[in-house]
């Protein structure tokens, strides 16, 4: 199972999820409470200016709900396949 969670809103996943015909659950967490207890939430900074923000991280857990791989700091291009190839490699 797949799942993306980010402080968006319900109606902002909804729209991402319509645009780019997304396949699996987009989850909202407003208060990065979840976020926060992945270690993904997190200070960062753009033209020197500083902010609180969610870095972009893979997790896979395994169907004890143990997380086996974490894959911090995602570039979009190329992660998708690169987790699919772990997984079928395992």
């Amino acid at each position: 199972m797949v799942l993306g969670a980010s402080a968006d809103s319900m109606a902002s996943h909804e729209k991402f999820a319509a645009k780019y015909q997304f396949p699996f659950p987009l989850l909202s967490d407003p208060d990065a409470s979840v976020c926060t207890a992945y270690g993904v939430y997190k200070e960062k900074s753009m033209y020197g200016k500083k902010y609180m923000g969610i870095e972009r991280t893979t997790y896979v857990i395994d169907p004890e709900g143990k997380i086996a791989r974490v894959y911090p700091k995602v570039k979009v291009e190329g992660h998708a396949q690169k987790v699919l190839s772990d997984l079928q490699a395992e």
